[in-house]
């Protein structure tokens, strides 16, 4: 099941053919459980909205725009789940069941998400492991809500419109080229 997701990228159009546009709850799903959930890490974010575009070029199930929009706010519920996470549990919890958490962690993470929060959670969207972190501990680290939501959506936007458009244009060239060579 591991495996599965890891190669998920390469099992698009066999789902694509399955499932037909159940692809988009399907795609939905993963983009929110990845950005949603802190223990999802291990989804292939990056390299699965690539693959996407490269199909989007190709299929006439799947649409660029409906599915641009549909995993922008995949990626911003998520966020927003995984921000409330840290919020109610964060450091709290670890701090009560850690011994290697102490308060001034918590006071340093804080000082960090109100420097730097908007800059870590835009970023954080194109790096895999932080991508899955940054969320919650901006939610510990007591970053305000109102800021977190603007980042949060300014990213998602990012993110998803800049990998679905390099997909998206490197499977038209690839697309482009075989009808060339034939």
């Amino acid at each position: 099941m591991l495996d599965f997701f890891l190669n998920l990228e390469q099992m698009l159009p066999l789902l694509l053919s399955q499932y037909g546009v159940w692809i988009y709850a399907i795609l939905f799903l993963i983009i929110f459980a990845e950005t949603g959930f802190v223990f999802m890490f291990f989804l292939p974010g990056d390299s699965l909205l690539i693959a996407i575009g490269a199909l989007c070029s190709s299929s006439a199930i799947i649409q660029l725009h409906s599915i641009g929009t549909l995993l922008i706010i995949a990626a911003i519920l998520g966020y927003a789940v995984n921000y409330y996470t840290g919020k109610k549990l964060g450091f709290k919890y670890l701090h009560r069941h850690s011994r290697w958490i102490k308060p001034e962690y918590l006071s340093k993470t804080n000082h960090y998400f109100v420097k730097h929060g908007g800059k870590t959670i835009i970023l954080a969207r194109f790096i895999p492991f932080v991508r899955s972190f940054a969320p919650f501990a901006a939610g510990a680290g007591e970053m305000k809500l109102s800021r977190f939501m603007w980042y949060n959506t300014i990213g998602s936007v990012i993110w998803i419109g800049v990998l679905l458009s390099i997909g998206y244009g490197a499977g038209n060239i690839f697309f482009a080229t075989l009808a060339f060579m034939e």
